[in-house]
């Protein structure tokens, strides 16, 4: 087996394994260890806000230019054992207050150290992909992530389920912390397995260019066209998706009136659909481009968000339903188009930094749609659910303007790349 089939092999057992480690960091797992440690809702909501801020920290990727391959393993390892930090802080005997305090730092030091290296990883393993095999490639790659993270999300639930229904959570605690443990071992021992190119391979993939970025240096990454304008699909697409999606888990457990049961089976099912359409979408984006695959996904965003646009408790199984069905079809696509029209429309020496760019710009504008998004949520719900004289709920407003800003990116697609290559 050659050196690039067997790193493609390895890169989707790392993504598997790391894919386990934030089940483990996040959702109800680390709202358990919260609770435990006593922290408010709205304390942690300030630590979800450090999660999602946390890929600002890619842009100091840029300054990493040598030993790529010992850096991202190296911080990788930091960065997992700290995330099992975070189930061994409750077992110690500190005062609440500083448990709290170490928890809060332990957290904004892991995504620290897991973004600074993260574009650079991806830019390592996905080197050794061929150009005209990368969406059915990643689509693999997702799919077996999201398999088997349903059966490892399953058994370590129940296993947590037990031992607090028995009245020993903090042994559960300990479970999941060896569990990481054991998943950073298998997680190193991938990275350290796989090959990267060598530099003759690199200079004959780029044309004979240096390993920096070129004329203009470090920052000439911030005028390239092609680089803004993948950024600038991006942030549509961020502010299409956290103008509403945030402000959904609400509306269906309150005004929709959804039981828990139901909205586990609505996990299930958006996993199912994402995986089913996941290949499907990665064959398409390598026939066409992933440009035209991110421009149909969205117009199929854009019809769940309208269907939104209608949902009320009378009809919210069935509406909403629909629409989630919508949105794992789009998902199963937009992830990977999202990292692949940098490999499309940005040359190879500077793709790692248009990773850390485009990332970092798009997610900070996603978290401010969110928050400029939540006054409105509140006028609406504190007027008895009434908007300019017509009753609405809140997410129904919002579902609308998701629509739009849906049909904004459609628009800039089509006139910014789609055009360019005869769609």
């Amino acid at each position: 087996m050659d050196k690039h089939r067997r790193t493609r092999i390895l890169y989707i057992l790392q993504a598997d394994f790391e894919y386990f480690i934030s089940l483990l960091v996040s959702g109800s797992f680390l709202a358990a260890v919260t609770a435990q440690l006593g922290i408010s809702d709205s304390l942690t909501g300030v630590i979800s806000a450090i999660i999602s801020l946390g890929q600002a920290f890619q842009l100091l990727s840029i300054f990493m230019r040598k030993n790529i391959k010992r850096r991202v393993v190296l911080f990788s390892v930091m960065n997992q054992l700290v995330f099992m930090c975070l189930y061994v802080i409750p077992l110690t005997e500190l005062p609440p207050g500083w448990k709290a305090a170490l928890f809060i730092g332990a957290v904004t030091l892991a995504y620290f150290l897991y973004n600074i290296v993260h574009p650079k990883k991806i830019d390592w393993f996905m080197s050794m992909v061929e150009d005209g095999s990368r969406g059915r490639y990643t689509s693999v790659k997702e799919m077996v992530s999201l398999l088997t993270g349903m059966v490892f999300s399953y058994v370590m639930g129940s296993m947590s389920d037990y031992y607090r229904d028995i009245g020993q959570i903090r042994k559960s605690f300990a479970i999941c912390a060896a569990v990481i443990f054991g998943l950073t071992v298998l997680h190193t021992l991938t990275m350290a397995l796989a090959a990267e190119k060598e530099e003759g391979e690199e200079q004959e993939e780029r044309g004979g260019a240096s390993s920096g970025t070129g004329r203009g240096g470090r920052f000439a990454i911030f005028r390239d066209r092609n680089v803004l304008r993948v950024t600038a699909v991006l942030v549509i697409w961020h502010a299409a998706n956290y103008v509403a999606v945030p402000f959904y888990g609400s509306y269906q457990i309150k005004e929709l009136g959804f039981g828990l049961k139901y909205v586990s089976v609505l996990g299930i099912l958006y996993s199912t659909v994402r995986i089913l359409f996941s290949f499907v979408w990665g064959a398409y984006a390598d026939k066409r481009s992933f440009a035209r695959m991110m421009r149909a996904c969205m117009a199929v965003a854009a019809v769940g968000c309208l269907i939104n646009v209608f949902t009320v408790p009378e009809n919210g199984k069935l509406f909403f339903t629909t629409y989630y069905i919508c949105y794992a079809v789009a998902m199963a696509g937009i992830g990977n188009a999202a990292m692949n029209m940098v490999f499309d429309y940005v040359d190879a020496p500077k793709r790692a930094d248009a990773l850390a760019v485009t990332q970092v710009v798009a997610g900070i504008c996603g978290f401010a749609t969110t928050l400029l998004a939540s006054p409105l949520v509140t006028y609406i719900q504190e007027n008895g659910n009434k908007f300019m004289g017509i009753h609405l709920y809140a997410q129904q407003v919002l579902s609308l303007l998701s629509c739009g800003l849906y049909l904004l990116a459609i628009g800039f697609l089509s006139a910014m790349f789609c055009r360019r290559s005869g769609a």
